[in-house]
């Protein structure tokens, strides 16, 4: 999901710690007696596991991994992790079938999958994460946005994906009853490419 730039992907993970660390810096959770942020987290949309390699390893103790794709999913374990953090449990399932255990997470992390869900798939997903995200915890989407002249979605139809606008963004997390906390764009990547979006939900009720 690098657009064929993966020269690009350092620049992806470093923003991606940032971001992290702004939210752990202005929305301090309380004082844990675990080594990292988070004890658990989970990388949906997981690919070879680039985002938990190169991320999550290092703010999450352990990480489970969400990948429909099986061959990608096998890969993500054997992975040299750059943090402390350990691969954990791994489903080879898509986010539309997903059902994680109630409390489980202090972090759901969601990059550039979340095209391929139809709107009410990605409302019915978070709301099933809303259930998964510990008090406390996050759920980040970090994903495309539209760049169509007249503020529409844009739909791919070779693979049957839509690059959504931000404003549909936060219609659906409003839907799903979640609420943006922080949100702010990535930095860095090549203007060839679409802009990319942090969006760091909890939900509206906590």
């Amino acid at each position: 999901m690098l657009g064929g730039y993966p020269q690009i992907s350092p620049v992806d993970l470093r923003g991606s710690f940032l971001f992290l660390a702004k939210l752990h810096r202005q929305h301090p959770s309380p004082t844990t007696n675990h080594a990292l942020p988070f004890p658990r987290g989970v990388d949906c949309g997981a690919g070879i596991g680039r985002v938990t390699a190169g991320l999550l390893s290092r703010v999450c103790e352990v990480v489970d991994v969400v990948e429909p794709v099986e061959k990608f999913a096998r890969e993500v374990p054997g992975k040299e992790m750059v943090g402390a953090g350990a691969v954990g449990d791994v489903y080879v399932v898509g986010l539309e079938e997903w059902r994680p255990e109630t409390g489980r997470y202090g972090l759901v992390w969601v990059q550039w999958c979340l095209g391929h869900l139809t709107d009410e798939q990605l409302v019915e997903y978070l709301e099933r994460c809303k259930e998964a995200v510990t008090k406390g915890g996050w759920i980040v989407v970090k994903e495309n946005l539209s760049t169509d002249k007249d503020g529409e979605d844009i739909f791919d139809e070779v693979d049957s994906s839509v690059t959504r606008t931000d404003g549909k963004f936060r219609e659906l997390f409003a839907r799903a009853g979640m609420r943006v906390v922080e949100t702010e764009l990535q930095r860095g990547f090549p203007r060839v490419l679409y802009p990319v979006r942090f969006y760091a939900l909890r939900p509206e009720k906590a």
